[in-house]
């Protein structure tokens, strides 16, 4: 299957060799660009664990502190990956989503030896720091990138949709969809993705696509990479 990523060219490298092991052609087209926060070195000190909800954090804040030692709590495997390939010593991945993550860390961690520290993006919900902060944690969350949609509709993809050659799209977030959705609305593109299967990580995900039609919407059973790929059908074989 030919299929646009449409996730930031920083998270996207592993997933399209991954896609391509499994014989399908993935053309990476993000709709959002992240960006950096540079600043001072963030603080450690009297902190006893690193919640990370995104790979992006994990980046950030590595590129921010020296300092691997400390328990990283990831949201999910790839943000866990990213972890280690960074240098954490102790990763602990919840395997999920916000809500698994705050159940992993109330059980691993005691709000008595110390605060949390949430490596966050601009635009994080601090749904994991409420829930915590209701069990008794204390939680800090410093922004460390930022991730804005792109200003127009990739030209890679608006190429494939025009020529309706493209088979499929993979999307990452609500946020991420629903400006997929404004950005082919914006090209006049919205019947080019009538015939397509759109695989979403979240039922969330796959809401912000409308007013879009597509062929097939596969909602993931588990909100990870993983659970997607398991969505998408394997390549028919070769004659």
């Amino acid at each position: 299957m030919r299929l646009l990523v449409t996730r930031p060219r920083e998270d996207a490298d592993a997933l399209t060799e991954i896609l391509r092991s499994k014989g399908h052609i993935p053309i990476v087209a993000p709709v959002m660009e992240l960006r950096m926060i540079a600043g001072p070195p963030v603080p450690l000190e009297g902190v006893q664990g690193v919640l990370a909800t995104s790979a992006n954090g994990v980046r950030a804040l590595a590129a921010r502190n020296p300092m691997r030692k400390l328990t990283l709590y990831a949201v999910g495997p790839q943000t866990a990956e990213a972890a280690r390939r960074a240098g954490f010593t102790k990763v602990v991945s919840a395997d999920g989503d916000s809500t698994a993550l705050v159940e992993l860390v109330a059980s691993d961690a005691d709000p008595a030896k110390g605060m949390l520290l949430h490596a966050a993006g601009a635009e994080t919900a601090g749904r994991v720091r409420s829930a915590l902060q209701q069990r008794g944690f204390t939680v800090e969350t410093i922004v460390l990138y930022e991730a804005a949609p792109v200003a127009t509709l990739p030209i890679e993809a608006a190429t494939l949709l025009r020529d309706g050659t493209l088979d499929g799209v993979l999307l990452f977030s609500p946020r991420s969809a629903k400006t997929f959705a404004t950005l082919v609305a914006e090209a006049g593109l919205e019947t080019a993705t009538a015939p397509l299967q759109a695989f979403c990580i979240s039922a969330a995900t796959a809401g912000a696509l409308a007013p879009l039609n597509f062929a097939r919407v596969a909602v993931a059973g588990e909100p990870n990479q993983s659970a997607m790929l398991a969505l998408i059908p394997a390549p028919a074989p070769a004659p």
